[in-house]
């Protein structure tokens, strides 16, 4: 028996699932049960507590989750939560293939769901890695020393727009493709774009 309220969007996206329809919703029951408010955002369905968000469920193709938004500062005693990449800094995955492993699992999930409320409604925050903590690659530190406005222009960027740029260019193994992807979004630093705008 649930005792949140179901949100009609909820509804369609349950019906409109084309995959991972019977796991959604023994999920979705088990989120209600803890009293959390069902919304959709980010086109799917997100369980919050005080307007803060605290679980996601999400499908894939080779399994459906439920992401905690701050699962990086759970206890974790099971040893199920998954950090997705190495890049995710607070996000955690409990990720299925079964409703039934839902349905076994349902106790602990429950216990999980809870202490994440706890950790929201307590304030606790994630400690994110600083940006310079972050290596700047060498073909964007000279493009900065070239160009001093790119410099101002990077620093004037939020620290997210700033991350997004970093890990970007590191990630390209090559010089040659780290010097392309520098030269490719010099405007848009200027511009004050982020990488995605």
């Amino acid at each position: 028996m649930t005792n949140g309220s179901m949100n009609p969007k909820v509804d369609e996206f349950l019906s409109k699932a084309t995959t991972w329809q019977e796991e959604f919703k023994k999920l979705r029951t088990i989120m209600l049960d803890c009293q959390l408010t069902e919304e959709l955002k980010w086109g799917v369905p997100c369980y919050t507590v005080q307007n803060k968000n605290i679980v996601l469920i999400h499908g894939f193709k080779e399994y459906c989750a439920i992401l905690f938004m701050k699962g990086a500062l759970l206890k974790d005693p099971h040893r199920i939560l998954i950090q997705q990449t190495e890049k995710v800094q607070a996000g955690r995955q409990i990720r299925f293939t079964a409703v039934q492993e839902i349905a076994d699992m349902e106790t602990v999930l429950k216990a999980y769901v809870l202490e994440a409320m706890e950790v929201e409604k307590a304030g606790l925050k994630v400690d994110f890695k600083k940006n310079t903590e972050y290596t700047v690659p060498e073909e964007f530190q000279h493009k900065m020393d070239e160009v001093p406005a790119l410099r101002t222009a990077f620093e004037a960027l939020t620290p997210g727009r700033q991350r997004a740029y970093l890990l970007y260019f590191s990630e390209a193994k090559q010089s040659k493709t780290r010097a392309s992807r520098v030269d490719k979004y010099t405007q848009n630093i200027l511009d004050g774009k982020g990488l995605n705008d």
